[in-house]
């Protein structure tokens, strides 16, 4: 909750007083605020309780079965990251024209939680009833929709994308969650035409949109780190050759660093240390090279580096693009 206040300064006294009406005093109530300067786009905005940012995602009927998937609310924080967003709150979220109580608590309903006071949760705390899931569904989806913009860096005002919210899910492992009607919208996969007549040979089988994005998703390899292994309390360890047939069989499904064409070859680094009589470099010290660039490279070395850079930065800008897309994590 956010609220767009004119301060009264006191410059003399060095004192700053704002004045939130009895609607907002709630917002002091937990002893410190944080305050920062409106920006633009809410400068023109009257003093007061600022509204959230209206975020579509929210209404999308297609998307709770997203949203009450039992692994995205885990990924979030879970039902208790949910009663902990949910405690920022001071109003009853129950709607009845009789006394509430100053003190709130949170009643846990399927499929999330609601803000109540202390009230109107022993009236309603072993009903269940479809206004109340209601109730719990809308805060469950706008705790969602808030911790995912902020796990990606937005601000609270940014209006979440569905692009955007898969994204998030791919971060997290969640690619098998999203549903195909929203990967093929999210891929901007256009539905095929259906024709009244057609031939059957006309029928071409396509690949379907969660497939697709559950193939851009997948990790090629995944690195894991024994800061305490064997070796390392040796005093003269035996060296051991990593090897990885899956990645070097993916660094051949690329272009060539020399001439952007389909690789042929994943080349091993040689010289610089690595490479030797009857040895090879790690399979993580590889760079795509078509056949005419990886003869080349093996005729002359030298010749090579000279006319397309170094062999060491050439592997530092493959490497890097492998791990910024995904396939080394």
């Amino acid at each position: 909750m956010r609220a767009l206040l004119t301060p009264e300064i006191a410059p003399m006294a060095g004192v700053v007083i704002f004045r939130p009406g009895t609607d907002l005093l709630w917002l002091f109530r937990q002893g410190r605020v944080v305050i920062e300067k409106p920006s633009d786009a809410i400068q023109h905005l009257p003093s007061g309780l600022l509204p959230e940012s209206y975020q579509p995602l929210k209404h999308d009927d297609s998307m709770l079965v997203v949203f009450e998937n039992e692994r995205v609310i885990q990924r979030a924080g879970g039902l208790n990251g949910l009663d902990a967003w949910l405690e920022r709150k001071y109003e009853c979220q129950w709607p009845h024209e009789e006394w509430h109580s100053h003190d709130f608590t949170v009643m846990r309903h399927a499929p999330g939680s609601i803000r109540l006071c202390w009230g109107c949760d022993n009236n309603l705390r072993d009903q269940t009833t479809e206004r109340l899931a209601g109730i719990a569904r809308e805060n469950l989806v706008s705790w969602l929709l808030a911790t995912v913009s902020g796990q990606l860096g937005f601000s609270e005002d940014h209006v979440l994308t569905l692009p955007e919210f898969c994204w998030w899910m791919v971060r997290n492992g969640l690619a098998d969650v999203i549903p195909e009607n929203l990967a093929a919208k999210a891929l901007r996969i256009e539905p095929e035409p259906i024709q009244s007549v057609m031939r059957e040979s006309d029928i071409m089988p396509s690949v379907p949109a969660a497939e697709l994005l559950q193939e851009k998703a997948k990790k090629i390899v995944t690195m894991k780190v024994d800061p305490d292994s064997p070796e390392s309390f040796m005093l003269r360890p035996k060296r051991h050759r990593w090897e990885n047939e899956k990645y070097t069989r993916w660094v051949k499904s690329q272009h060539c660093m020399c001439c952007n064409k389909p690789a042929d070859d994943p080349h091993h680094l040689i010289g610089h240390g690595q490479g030797g009589m009857g040895t090879k470099a790690h399979d993580l010290f590889v760079i795509p090279l078509c056949r005419e660039h990886h003869d080349e490279l093996h005729a002359s070395p030298v010749a090579f580096e000279a006319k397309y850079g170094d062999q060491l930065a050439l592997l530092f800008r493959f490497l890097d693009r492998a791990l910024a897309i995904g396939v080394l994590a």
